[in-house]
């Protein structure tokens, strides 16, 4: 009877579901041409590059079906989006799912923990090994004990290469093979730790202490992302140091590939105060879109959620930075230079001045989430317009250039935060008026990081 009886129930669900099933309630898919008009209309719009690429002109295509004919000549969404970007564009990204994007710019992600580089192993072109960064809290890695300083060169048993670095760390788990390094050899060590990823959100403000060196209050904040969600936390650590009687910062963006533009707006005037309206930096635009949309970006005395900005009143600034520092952070270097004293201490940045913002497959010019086509997930950051500071300068393609030259030594990389740590212990240096203990930075080549699988990596991006 039992049986029967929800035999029938599923017969009359089945029938009041046929019965009473709308079509505007079943979403079609988009089709790929759908996806490439997309591509071609915000390209067309609003790309920065937009005049080196032919097909995008105004007048490229005397009719639609000529454009389309264009669009349809491209297999995937894909290959059209690198067909059209400059060959000067080295940042501008297509996604297939925004919804990851925008959990990536808000700083949630799959993540064990361990944060991590990777280097080229001594004279090899393939072989990589991984080293540790930092540990999250409240994670898989700090749980396993997980320490910066750790080097690993298998996961899963397979030597990582340059080919197989993504599909292996891509993994929602994985084990890690431990090897010691001497400056020369790896030797692997026979340890291994298996590490499972969770959704985390990473709080991005990792160290704000003070250290009173030489009778001198310094501040050290590593701040490893431009993720406005956490701008509260951000300007909490500046009233930290307000109220420790910081006199001098270090501004430790080592590992800071960059994000949100308004935060570095805020940082900026949070490490400064005292240059409140005035231009911390320019934006050029496409022809078509400059005298629309350009807007100095200037100092500012609140954040997002109109708190007060708490400020420094610095005049002095000793940034830690190397070629994972990108986008946003290189805008503080910049934007600040013509203001107070910036001292680089490290490596070269990564050369990133350029912003972005996301396009959605929507009507022009707003290209916004709310009107976004559902039958896909496609979602664009181009390159939109580029910064220069209030002097002029941009292009920095090689990156902002060190007035202290020193790289990490994966043979001693310190602890974080210590006085004792090398890149931390050459600022204390200049800041006391001891010459610090340089050193050549490695002659190992570093290739990327645990956020280069991520898809906002090294992203400045802006408000529409």
């Amino acid at each position: 009877m039992k049986k029967k009886l929800v035999l029938l129930l599923l017969v009359v669900s089945t029938l009041f579901t046929s019965c009473f099933e709308d079509n505007d309630d079943t979403i079609a898919s988009a089709s790929t041409q759908d996806i490439q008009d997309f591509i071609y209309r915000g390209l067309n719009f609003f790309y920065l590059y937009k005049s080196d690429t032919p097909e995008l002109a105004n007048d490229a295509f005397s009719n639609e079906t000529e454009k389309n004919d264009f669009l349809n000549s491209f297999e995937t969404p894909e290959s059209l989006f690198d067909y059209l970007k400059s060959d000067q564009d080295r940042f501008s990204i297509l996604v297939p799912d925004y919804i990851e994007l925008e959990n990536s710019l808000n700083g949630i992600s799959l993540s064990n923990g361990m944060e991590f580089g990777l280097v080229f192993e001594p004279n090899s072109d393939t072989n990589l090994f991984g080293y540790v960064r930092y540990v999250l809290p409240n994670t898989d890695a700090e749980a396993k004990n997980v320490m910066r300083g750790m080097i690993f060169t298998t996961v899963d048993g397979e030597q990582l290469t340059v080919n197989n670095r993504v599909e292996l760390l891509s993994r929602d788990s994985y084990t890690i093979g431990l090897a010691d390094y001497d400056g020369n050899t790896l030797t692997p060590t026979g340890e291994t730790i298996a590490l499972t990823k969770q959704q985390y959100t990473e709080n991005p403000v990792f160290i704000a202490e003070t250290l009173t060196v030489d009778g001198i209050k310094v501040g050290y904040l590593m701040y490893n992302s431009f993720t406005r969600d956490f701008d509260s936390e951000l300007n909490a650590a500046f009233a930290q140091f307000q109220a420790e009687g910081v006199n001098e910062l270090v501004l430790d963006l080592r590992y800071n590939g960059g994000g949100a533009v308004e935060t570095a707006v805020d940082l900026c005037s949070m490490i400064t105060g005292q240059f409140n309206g005035d231009i911390l930096y320019t934006e050029e635009w496409n022809a078509d879109r400059q005298q629309q949309y350009a807007e100095p970006g200037v100092f500012d005395s609140s954040i997002s959620n109109e708190e007060a900005i708490n400020s420094l009143q610095l005049m002095n600034l000793y940034v830690l930075a190397t070629r994972n520092t990108a986008s946003a952070s290189e805008l503080v270097i910049n934007g600040l230079n013509p203001y107070i004293n910036v001292t680089q201490v490290g490596t070269n940045t990564r050369g990133k001045y350029q912003a972005s913002f996301i396009l959605y497959d929507a009507p022009a010019p707003n290209f916004s989430r709310s009107e976004a086509n559902p039958g896909h997930t496609y979602a664009m950051l181009p390159l939109v317009f580029k910064t220069a500071n209030s002097v002029g300068n941009t292009d920095y393609d090689d990156g902002l250039e060190p007035d202290f030259g020193i790289g990490e030594d994966y043979t001693n990389l310190g602890t974080l935060g210590s006085p004792n740590e090398p890149l931390l212990e050459a600022a204390l240096g200049i800041i006391t008026g001891r010459r610090p203990s340089i050193s050549q930075p490695s002659y190992l080549t570093e290739l990327e990081g645990r956020k280069s699988l991520l898809p906002d990596y090294q992203i400045m991006w802006a408000e529409k």
